[in-house]
């Protein structure tokens, strides 16, 4: 079991993050999980959940545990899927790993030190604005300090940005970020795989973010591979 990092903050693309939470789960992986004000206004805007980030419950952000008007269901579902591999979870499977939720201004959680060890951090998805405040040493919320974390213990960042276009302040930031030794991961699905739905452009990120975690997955297929 590995422990990891998943940070949501408040750029666009809160599927992909509840995509990659349930992935690390069914793996049976624990997931430290945190959550920017913006996201929660993302998750609402996006996937029509509405969270209370000082009571957080992660299950809302899981297949079957959202509002009666969550869209996730839609987005995640693999029913409609045209390839088995977008679909890694059958009914009667559950979860096997554990989420632990840390509020963004609780700099007591573990993974505010570097005493406490992990296997990785993944912000996503990554703002201009937290990509800008980790890119230049701030540590204004638990985002932001995990990741100078895992910077300084040379462990691995995953940073997701989902922006377009980029201007010369973000392209400078990501090669900062870069250089550091993180990994920039834009929100950019490929179509070599012939994906038919939404949920098939979600699982080639997160296959890709899971694949530089060191994660196994079988969610996407990959270049040279048939079937």
């Amino acid at each position: 079991m590995r422990t990891l990092v998943l940070a949501m903050t408040g750029a666009s693309g809160a599927v992909y993050a509840a995509r990659l939470l349930e992935v690390l789960l069914v793996a049976g992986h624990q997931v430290h999980l945190t959550l920017s004000p913006a996201a929660g206004d993302v998750l609402r805007q996006e996937l029509g959940l509405s969270v209370d980030l000082e009571a957080f419950d992660p299950a809302v952000l899981l297949p079957g545990g959202g509002a009666s008007d969550s869209r996730l269901p839609l987005l995640l579902s693999g029913a409609a899927a045209s390839h088995a591999l977008s679909d890694i979870i059958r009914e009667g499977d559950a979860p096997g790993g554990q989420v632990v939720y840390h509020h963004h201004r609780d700099f007591s959680a573990g993974i505010a030190s570097g005493s406490f060890r992990t296997d990785g951090m993944v912000i996503c998805p990554c703002s201009m604005g937290t990509l800008a405040a980790v890119a230049h040493g701030q540590s204004a919320n638990l985002i932001q300090r995990a990741a100078d974390v895992h910077l300084k213990e040379r462990r691995k960042l995953i940073v997701v940005p989902r922006e377009t276009p980029l201007g010369s302040i973000q392209l400078d930031n990501m090669k900062r970020l870069a250089d550091a030794g993180a990994v920039v991961l834009p929100a950019m699905p490929g179509f070599y795989h012939s994906p038919s739905t939404i949920h098939d452009l979600v699982d080639f990120i997160v296959g890709r973010v899971c694949d530089q975690l060191g994660v196994e997955q079988q969610l996407i297929r990959r270049w040279g591979t048939s079937g």
